[in-house]
C-alpha cells in the first residue's frame, strides 16, 4: 500500500483525527512516514475528494456528494 492507502485507511479508522492521531496510528500499524509524506498524502487526498478537513482535523469525504449535489439541482 502506497502512502496515501496507508492515510486514507488510518483517517476511516480514526473518524476525525489531526496528523498526530494519524502518525500514532500508522506507528501502531508498523508504517512509518514522514512529516513530509503524511502533508503530501493528505493534500492529494483533499484534492481527489476522497478526505474533508475542518480546522486541524480530517475525516474521510461522505461518498456521492457531487452526485446528491447534481440530483438536487436538476430535482422536479
Amino acid at each position: 500500500m502506497d502512502a496515501k492507502g496507508w492515510v486514507l485507511t488510518a483517517v476511516e479508522k480514526l473518524g476525525w483525527a489531526g496528523e498526530r492521531e494519524i502518525v500514532r496510528w500508522l506507528d501502531e500499524a508498523g508504517e512509518e512516514l514522514s512529516r513530509l509524506e503524511l502533508q503530501r498524502a493528505l493534500e492529494a487526498l483533499l484534492a481527489e475528494g476522497k478526505l474533508e478537513q475542518k480546522g486541524d482535523l480530517y475525516r474521510r469525504a461522505a461518498p456521492g456528494g457531487a452526485k446528491r449535489a447534481f440530483d438536487a439541482l436538476f430535482e422536479e
